[in-house]
Formats: structure tokens, C-alpha cells, sequence
């Protein structure tokens, strides 16, 4: 069941991502940060804790988990260290992604050429 629950959750949020492209004048960019920033109020609000029970993978895939994340390091950061840790801490739950990222794409770059 927890399979269907992350199909089914990423699919909507990817549709609904989609009919926002689809229909209005925001880019690619605008929707990837719209997302994001939904990711981190969802997170302030404590309801994207519940949507990651709700749909495990299906939750932790997506760019609103960054937001989630970025929310998560910062109120770490500020718990810890007050206004300074917001900063400072704002990555650390994030980072194993981001440099996950930068990894593979640096390695799938040296074997894959771009098309001309």
C-alpha cells in the first residue's frame, strides 16, 4: 500500500506542477521555487511530517522535500545556536543531497556527451 500512497501523492504534486506550467506564465524555475517555499510551510506548520507517513518515498522525492529540509536545518540551527545557527545549520540536513547531486552529475558528465 505504501507503494500506491507514493505513487499517487508524487503523481498529483507532479500534475499539479504540470498544470501550472501548462497554464500560466511561470518557468520551470518559478515552479521549482514555488514548491520549494511550499515544502518549508508545510514544514513549519507540521503537516509535511504527516504527508512523509502518508507517503514515504513518495514525499521525500520530491523539491518540496528541500524546503522541508532547509526548514528542518534552520530550526536545528536556531534550537542550538539562536539567530546565528538559523544560517549556519540551514544545510546540514540537506547536505547529503545537494553533494549527492553535484557527485553524479560531475560523473555522468564525463560519460555522456550533450547532443549538438
Amino acid at each position: 500500500m505504501i507503494f500506491f500512497s507514493a505513487f499517487i501523492f508524487s503523481g498529483l504534486v507532479c500534475a499539479i506542477a504540470q498544470m501550472i506550467l501548462d497554464n500560466t506564465n511561470l518557468t520551470p524555475g518559478h515552479v521549482t521555487s514555488l514548491f520549494t517555499v511550499l515544502g518549508a510551510i508545510l514544514s513549519f506548520l507540521g503537516l509535511y511530517e504527516k504527508l512523509i507517513d502518508f507517503a514515504g518515498a513518495g514525499a521525500t522525492v520530491l523539491i518540496s522535500n528541500f524546503g522541508h529540509m532547509l526548514y528542518q536545518g534552520g530550526l536545528i540551527g536556531l534550537n542550538e545556536s539562536g539567530l546565528i545557527g538559523c544560517f549556519t545549520h540551514l544545510l546540514t540536513k540537506a547536505s547529503a543531497a545537494i553533494v549527492s547531486a553535484v557527485v553524479f552529475s560531475a560523473i555522468l558528465s564525463f560519460i555522456f556527451k550533450p547532443k549538438d
